[in-house]
């Protein structure tokens, strides 16, 4: 190494450690030992301007190279390298790392500073999402790339851990993108073989070399994570690179040159004062904490400035192209800005049409997105080998493959968790509206990238259908219980359980333009278009789809989904008897308790406290509605195997059960 790259990295080395060892808390193990291959990284991405505050939507930053640290945990790496680069991140910033309200927080959190292009942590994810950024550019590249106007030219790099790779959705995400041949994709694995409980070999022993090829990938190798230069050399090769990603697995030391060197105790633990002071002498490091000397400075202006030299580059580019081709100009703005707005379509007739044909919402949610995405193009995503069952493929819309990547279908194989992340890495990279589709059930594979998109304000859309014990002769794990009040129960979710197509068109009009990943649970058994549901009002999220006839409701029925049916045949059949009850269809409780107080209040009023809530999965959302002097008649363990019909008689869901429990409410 030479003498300006040795001081560059010691640099970032030291300023990690200053950080950590101020916040008392933190992980300067991985950030010191993979701080030469990062800049090296970093050295040749092609970055957003430098040195201002670009906005994420600007045409300049379309250009950019994706930088995702996948170990997400080394934080104070990537922070002390957008310091260096120009990005909005002051020594003051670094100072306060981890305290509250600071911009550089504990791990990369997306919306604190512009250039973090995904939120990680979570091991693994990173990765995946990598992935997804990946396929996002080809697609875009197919639609609007001309000759001798690449718009969308862009890689996209992620730097992974030993936790990384143990992880199944990288697994799940390494094996989709070599199948799909994302040559622009280039993963650098740390290989320092320490994870928190000591040496990797304790668990983790395979060859990860002959695992990523045997996923289609070039595998590169460099010895020495010291060595800047080979890992220079191992970029350049890796850009090479026509029909595979790259994987550059990098061997280091965790903790590299301190007294805590190769020891497991420094990977999530600051180093100490003392430890730090021994290594600073070691290194002839003589200035103070938090110093970035002047010749460091000088040599990143020069980076800095060729980087911008080539944003300008691009940006004449760029004009040439919209002289040439400005309706395909024109195209990329609304897909850029999102001007596709979905969020009037509960007013259009057409849209939200369905005759008196009886459909499982499944079905309705197949002619819906088809009808959305005649208003919404920049749709893309697919299933986890499900679509034929989940209704989710867009009709004469083409598969995405390496031969053809304008097709607006995926493939994803059985990989849900890859799935959801990779709709994350689309989401992120802008541009794009993704969606996923498999069964509710196994929605469990993938809710931790939900969550993760939750905490981003993602618009993912997600298509989840079989979605209580209407699934019928699957048995018990094949239907939901307890997946809808998971998702009810997570920040920044909207989970939707549609009655009939015009609740399902609502809905994924709404779905459209949410900032937050959207659920649409969906059943497999067909169900009737059911009188008085109306578009306009499932946008409320709750509305009064039937009322008592006196207009003096002695109790309320609420009810989603299948069971809406239900709800008025029991609340036909006791106006029979005098007992007038009202019935509330909640496609959503997300949106329902976002509308004002009033609205809230003429739906549900709070004097009538006889309240019954139907609905055939675990139901424990529903106490905030009924409280303590209603009633719920849901799942109260798992299902069985038989017809769905025969398990809604089974476990109780029938209108004899319903008029009795009213009964016994008023009472």
């Amino acid at each position: 190494m030479n003498r300006i790259d040795s001081l560059t990295v010691n640099t970032i080395r030291t300023l990690a450690a200053d950080a950590i060892e101020r916040a008392k808390s933190g992980h300067p193990g991985l950030a010191i030992g993979a701080a030469p291959m990062a800049l090296a990284v970093f050295e040749q991405m092609k970055h957003r301007e430098l040195g201002c505050n670009a906005e994420l939507d600007s045409l300049c930053a379309l250009s950019r190279d994706r930088f995702i640290l996948s170990a997400g945990h080394a934080s104070m790496l990537q922070y002390a390298l957008m310091h260096l680069f120009g990005y909005d991140v002051s020594l003051d910033d670094i100072k306060n790392f981890r305290q509250l309200g600071s911009k550089t927080a504990g791990h990369p959190e997306y919306g604190n500073i512009i250039g973090i292009e995904a939120t990680t942590g979570p091991l693994g994810q990173g990765f995946a999402m990598a992935v997804g950024m990946a396929m996002a550019e080809r697609h875009c590249a197919a639609l609007f790339n001309r000759d001798g106007f690449p718009v969308f030219d862009n890689y996209t790099y992620t730097l992974m851990g030993d936790g990384c790779m143990m992880e199944g959705v990288a697994s799940e995400a390494a094996s989709i993108a070599g199948n799909q041949k994302l040559n622009k994709l280039i993963a650098l694995y740390d290989s320092n073989r320490i994870t928190i409980e000591g040496s990797t070999d304790i668990a983790f022993t395979e060859n990860v070399a002959m695992r990523f090829m045997s996923y289609g990938w070039n595998v590169l190798e460099v010895m020495d994570g010291e060595d800047i230069d080979s890992i220079r050399n191992a970029l350049v090769l890796a850009k090479q690179s026509k029909d595979k990603p790259s994987l550059i697995i990098v061997h280091t030391k965790i903790a590299q040159g301190t007294p805590k060197e190769g020891l497991a105790s420094s990977h999530g633990s600051p180093l100490g004062a003392e430890n730090i002071a021994a290594w600073k002498k070691s290194l002839d490091w003589e200035y103070e904490p938090f110093t970035v000397p002047d010749e460091v400075h000088e040599h990143m202006r020069s980076i800095i400035e060729a980087n911008n030299l080539r944003n300008a580059e691009y940006l004449t580019m760029l004009d040439r192209f919209r002289a040439q081709y400005d309706a395909v100009y024109a195209d990329i703005i609304k897909y850029l800005n999102r001007e596709f707005d979905s969020s009037i379509l509960y007013r259009d007739e057409a849209f939200n049409a369905f005759d008196d044909t009886k459909l499982a919402t499944r079905q309705c949610s197949g002619i819906v997105l088809n009808r959305l995405v005649e208003y919404m193009p920049n749709m893309f995503g697919g299933s986890a080998d499900l679509a034929p069952s989940n209704n989710s493929e867009l009709k004469n819309r083409g598969y995405f493959t390496p031969d053809d990547p304008s097709g607006m279908n995926i493939h994803f194989g059985v990989r849900e968790f890859a799935m959801a992340d990779i709709c994350n890495g689309v989401a992120l990279y802008g541009c794009l509206v993704p969606f996923c589709a498999t069964f509710a059930v196994f929605s469990d594979y993938l809710k931790p990238a939900v969550r993760l998109a939750a905490i981003m304000k993602l618009n993912v859309i997600y298509i989840l259908t079989h979605d209580s014990i209407g699934v019928g002769e699957d048995g018990p794990t094949h239907q939901p219980i307890e997946q809808l009040d998971m998702f009810r129960a997570t920040p920044n979710t909207y989970a939707f359980r549609p009655a009939d197509g015009r609740e399902t068109a609502a809905c994924y009009a709404l779905a459209g333009t949410i900032k937050a990943p959207c659920l649409m649970f969906l059943s497999r058994q067909s169900l009737p278009q059911i009188v008085g549901t109306n578009a306009e009002a499932t946008v409320k999220g709750g509305y009064i789809l039937r009322e008592a006839k006196n207009g003096k409701p002695d109790a309320i029925i609420l009810a989603t989904g299948s069971e809406v049916e239900l709800a008025i045949e029991s609340a036909q059949a006791l106006e029979l008897e005098n007992i007038h009850v009202r019935v509330v269809s909640m496609p959503c409780m997300d949106i329902f308790d976002e509308q004002p107080e009033e609205y809230r209040e003429s739906v549900l009023p709070s004097a009538i406290r006889n309240r019954i809530a139907i609905e055939a999965l675990g139901g424990s959302s529903w106490y905030k509605y009924i409280g303590l002097d209603g009633a719920l008649i849901s799942m109260k363990g798992f299902g069985t195997s038989a017809p769905g019909g025969e398990l809604f008689k089974h476990f109780g869901f029938t209108a004899d059960r319903i008029i009795e429990t009213v009964k016994n409410t008023i009472k």
